[in-house]
């Protein structure tokens, strides 16, 4: 359903979940009441430890949250008084949320932090980050010198959140065939995407191209100046990047430091971006087996994982393994499954016990891993994660390739990366069937602007190594710092890449050109 997508990149929710905390699937939005501050005043900034305690079930050690809402113009253009068009004269709320140090020294000011997605929620990421460095989160040296302070973007999940497309038809797209070959099947997915996209026209109308990247950067820009920043501080990861990358472009002297980790290539359209993805999969996918094959005694698929793999999906594709409940791992439950173990590399064991589990037809691994990619509770229940995925995806885009082309890329990418490139072909259908027009984002130079950290890892499926020195260019101040790893996004994975970062952050301190950390 898109081409760009993060969960929670891993680096946060995992270990919490490690740490004996747990992360609900349907992520809590307790602060849906709060008034909204009008444009241009301060927010009014609540308590709101609830938040950590039903997102972790407790507090970080040493950290207060308040919360707190800013409105901003639904239409940015003309400097936010558009008085003509869709969303004229109209405000989206947008939620925040405050973590600060009970130990903070030196402040600097606030850190600004995203997740991407597109559709990841600020707020979540912030309480997880908020746990320090022994759990996943920031280091101790970062929480003690900012505030960390996270938005839900317009339309995601507390923010005026987009939702239009039912649960139901979200188990129908994750759960189909992610390679219909025959017209029928094909023609079945693209009514399915038909649907959807007209349920969120009917709703929406032309409202939604403002849901868009560039609307976005510019709320950004908003909630620095509400915050009391001269300047902006920034963390963003994969689709986080492009708003980095966005707002730089759009505010070059008022950005003070921004990491953009797991770098999206803004040049690239919704085809090249997509069989970027593919080729990214495939790579991971490849590092998969080959570590299968050197790891049996860890990976009961082994010595042939991709052969293990394959079959499972082919046989989930005429004899799906149900669940207790009834619930069937179809093929593309079974797909999604090996799509979200590829974005950490400790996924790769539980992939290969999934599968193994499944041979022996119990389903529940597949559901778990897939269940995690799709967030999508044990009830069935999906955030508006993929609705506002989609939305913003679509919005960002102004061509949009016709279904003879998408047939076509899909039998084309089926010889070139056999796993992937079919599915990733067939995604490109919820924007050729998605109403409304577009608001491209720009794409060129940050001239202006200090020098930003554009952070890569080698390994990475869903922003592939690619994209990070593309990036880098582009904006012209660019400066990559490179993770030999595995998994998408790199900080803070290792003391190499995350000593570098800190010092940038901190001290403003620009890692030597080329820098590279390896693996481990």
């Amino acid at each position: 359903m898109r081409r760009r997508r993060l969960t929670l990149a891993g680096l946060t929710a995992a270990a919490v979940i490690a740490a004996g905390c747990t992360m609900p699937a349907f992520a809590p939005r307790t602060d849906a009441e709060r008034e909204a501050t009008p444009p241009g005043a301060a927010p009014n900034w609540q308590p709101c430890p609830e938040v950590a305690d039903e997102l972790v079930g407790r507090s970080a050690p040493q950290m207060r949250y308040e919360c707190a809402r800013v409105q901003v113009p639904r239409d940015w253009s003309g400097g936010g008084g558009a008085t003509a068009g869709p969303g004229a004269g109209q405000t989206f709320d947008i939620s925040l949320i405050r973590a600060r140090s009970t130990q903070q020294r030196d402040r600097i000011g606030s850190l600004l932090v995203n997740p991407g997605g597109p559709g990841g929620s600020g707020v979540d990421t912030a309480v997880y980050l908020s746990f320090g460095e022994q759990y996943g989160g920031l280091p101790d040296s970062i929480l003690e010198r900012f505030d960390i302070v996270g938005f839900d973007p317009r339309g995601v999940a507390r923010s005026s959140p987009v939702e239009c497309i039912s649960d139901a038809d979200l188990d129908a797209v994750f759960g189909f065939d992610p390679d219909p070959q025959s017209q029928e099947s094909f023609d079945d997915l693209v009514a399915l995407g038909r649907r959807i996209g007209q349920g969120c026209g009917d709703k929406y109308g032309d409202q939604l191209p403002l849901y868009g990247t560039e609307q976005a950067a510019r709320d950004m820009d908003a909630i620095r100046a509400a915050v009391g920043d001269e300047k902006l501080s920034y963390l963003g990861y994969s689709y986080g990047t492009l708003l980095g990358a966005t707002y730089a472009q759009l505010f070059p002297a008022r950005v003070r430091a921004l990491v953009l980790d797991g770098a999206v290539d803004p040049r690239q359209g919704l085809i090249e971006g997509s069989e970027g993805q593919a080729k990214g999969f495939e790579r991971a996918f490849d590092n998969f087996t080959r570590w299968c094959a050197a790891n049996a005694a860890r990976c009961p698929i082994a010595p042939d994982a991709r052969a293990a793999v394959i079959s499972a999906i082919d046989k989930a594709k005429v004899s799906p393994a149900r669940s207790a409940d009834g619930r069937e791992a179809t093929a593309g439950w079974v797909f999604y499954a090996v799509i979200s173990s590829l974005y950490t590399e400790s996924g790769w064991q539980e992939l290969a016990r999934a599968i193994d589990q499944l041979e022996g037809g119990n389903p529940q691994g597949v559901f778990r891993l897939a269940d995690n990619y799709a967030d999508r509770d044990a009830n069935g229940r999906y955030t508006n994660l993929f609705d506002a995925n989609t939305a913003i995806n679509c919005a960002d885009e102004e061509e949009r390739p016709s279904l003879e082309r998408i047939r076509q890329l899909q039998t084309q990418w089926r010889q070139q990366y056999p796993l992937f490139g079919p599915a990733l072909a067939v995604g490109l259908i919820s924007c050729t069937e998605w109403p409304g027009g577009s608001d491209p984002y720009p794409t060129g130079r940050a001239d202006g602007a200090p020098p930003i950290l554009v952070v890569g890892t080698t390994g990475d499926p869903a922003t592939p190594y690619e994209q990070t020195p593309a990036l880098a260019e582009m904006l012209g101040v660019g400066r990559v710092l490179t993770w030999e790893g595995e998994g998408h996004t790199a900080y803070p994975q290792t003391a190499c890449i995350t000593e570098a970062v800190d010092a940038y952050l901190i001290d403003l301190t620009v890692p030597a050109e080329g820098k590279r950390c390896p693996a481990r």
